[in-house]
This record gives structure tokens, sequence and C-alpha cells, in this order.
């Protein structure tokens, strides 16, 4: 069982930051506010990357974690019990679909990939112990990292451009 919960703790790292990304890909600027410019909606998305990852991480690690596990039990203890192993990962997708459906489209966007990454995570049948567990969460410290840094780099290009000009 352990091993379940590091492998889940993984799934989260990574889906985690791949999550935030890809809402910061669609909608980049929360507000509504319109995006004149190709540099300006980098620019947008970079800035909101970070703000999206520090508040659903900790949402898909602890939710995420907790409610992949309840999917991939009772799916578990539904097909054990009748016989029917192969239907083992659609009664997970739906379940994960179900548990998905709190925040709706967010939620289900963040349940749909941590199923995703880990089952593409669990196909590897590599044994994952408390130590990957936790360096898998280097993964949304540094994705938090490298656009806090992007931002601030262009902070400093853009204070270093005025005083030149």
């Amino acid at each position: 069982m352990s091993a379940i919960i590091w492998r889940k703790i993984i799934s989260a790292s990574v889906s985690g930051s791949l999550f935030a990304i890809l809402v910061a890909l669609i909608v980049p600027n929360p507000f509504g506010e319109s995006i004149s410019s190709i540099g300006e909606y980098i620019f947008t998305f970079i800035l909101a990357t970070p703000v999206y990852l520090m508040y659903s991480f900790p949402v898909i690690l602890v939710y995420g974690v907790i409610t992949s596990i309840i999917s991939d039990s009772i799916s578990n203890l539904i097909t054990t019990k009748n016989n029917h192993k192969k239907i083992e990962l659609v009664l997970t997708v739906i379940f994960h679909i179900l548990f998905g459906l709190i925040l709706l489209p967010f939620s289900l966007v963040a349940a749909i990939l941590f199923l995703i990454t880990d089952k593409v995570i669990q196909k590897s049948n590599y044994k994952f112990n408390w130590v990957h567990s936790v360096k898998s969460l280097v993964i949304p410290c540094a994705v938090w990292l490298i656009f806090m840094g992007i931002i601030y780099l262009e902070h400093i290009f853009s204070n270093l451009n005025e005083l030149l000009v």
C-alpha cells in the first residue's frame, strides 16, 4: 500500500505542474482583461503559471492523492469480487471523473491529468519509495522557480531599459 501512496505523490507532482502550465496557457489572465499582443500573452502566461501552481498544487497533492487511492481501491474491490478485472480501468476512470467534478472544469482537467500521469508511471512497474516521492516534489518547486526567475529577469531588464533611456 505504501508504494501506491509514493507513486500517487509522484503523479501529483508531475500532473500538478502540468496542470498549472496548461491552465496558464488556456487562461493566462483569469480576470478576463484582453491581451493585445503575443508578447503580452507570453508574459501573462509566465506570470500566471506560478500563481496557478501555488493554489492548485496543494489541492492536487492532498485531494488528488486521497481520491485517486479511493478510486483505485473501490475499482479493485468491485472487480476482484466479481472477477471482472478487465473493467477495472473503466471503473477507475469513472471514479476519477466523479471526484473531479467538484470544481468544473478545472478540477476535472486536473483529475484526468492525474489519472493519465499515474497510469503512465504505474505502467513502468518501477517500485517507488518515500525518497522518490520527496524528490518528485522538486518538480513543482522547479517549475515555480523557473517561471519566477523569468519574471525577475524581465523586471531587471525593464528597469535596466528605463535607466538607459
